[in-house]
């Protein structure tokens, strides 16, 4: 577990390194997510998934994505999840004027959770299938572009007291993802983008805990020397229900 923990880590430290090295256009912007996830526990074995996003830009200014994402999940362990699913998302235009961009995502993932001293650990490897409609001058145009994407997550949390986390005890949580673009229609964005967040997770109970900070968003545009850099105020609400 240690191995695999520093190998994804120095991943995602190579990421954050290489971003410097091909920054040429960057345009930042200020966003609020709001997220929305439950997993509900129908035995031993399996979870259904459901997680919905509200985004905003020019911090509450104007809409810039909507998510849904319901899925199912196989407990290979209280531990270790493989998880399935599919995604639907609207991106909206910065243009006036411009269509609302819709996309499919079918997406598969694995998930484990593990202990470094206080430290608690989460690790996540997903695979999104994403269908995207066609866009010509900002308008919707016939057909869907077709991409793999990849994407790498490692977080760790400290209690601020105590040896664990529980309900009533807030903790730090630092968290990194990297995603990768691949397929035929990829060309100059095989790096996608870059996540880094620094928060405070507070659990009001077993079942229901608040994460809130900020995150920073480094994304790679098609065009290969053009590059988004996000400042985001992050609220993540998470629901567990166990029906066992």
């Amino acid at each position: 577990m240690k191995k695999l923990y520093i190998l994804l880590c120095s991943l995602l430290l190579i990421s954050s390194q290489s971003r410097g090295q091909v920054l040429k256009d960057v345009t930042s912007s200020n966003q609020v997510w709001i997220a929305y996830y439950n997993q509900t526990r129908l035995s031993d074995k399996w979870s259904i998934w459901f997680d919905t996003h509200a985004r905003r830009t020019d911090f509450l200014g104007r809409w810039a994505t909507q998510i849904f994402r319901p899925g199912a999940v196989y407990h290979l362990s209280d531990k270790a999840r493989l998880m399935a699913g599919y995604a639907y998302a609207r991106f909206y235009s910065t243009e006036p004027g411009g269509d609302v961009q819709p996309e499919h995502r079918p997406w598969q993932q694995i998930n484990w959770e593990g202990k470094l001293g206080r430290f608690e650990t989460n690790h996540w490897i997903r695979i999104e299938e994403r269908f995207r409609r066609n866009l010509v001058n900002e308008q919707l145009a016939p057909g869907y572009g077709f991409n793999f994407r990849f994407r790498i997550m490692v977080s760790a949390q400290l209690p601020l007291w105590g040896k664990e986390a529980k309900p009533g005890v807030p903790s730090v949580l630092v968290q990194n993802e990297i995603w990768f673009n691949a397929g035929g229609e990829i060309v100059y964005n095989y790096f996608d983008q870059n996540r880094l967040f620094l928060g405070i997770v507070y659990p009001f109970s077993e079942q229901l805990r608040l994460q809130a900070g900020y995150m920073n968003v480094f994304q790679q545009q098609e065009e290969g020397n053009e590059f988004q850099n996000k400042h985001v105020l992050r609220l993540f609400l998470y629901h567990d229900l166990d029906f066992r």
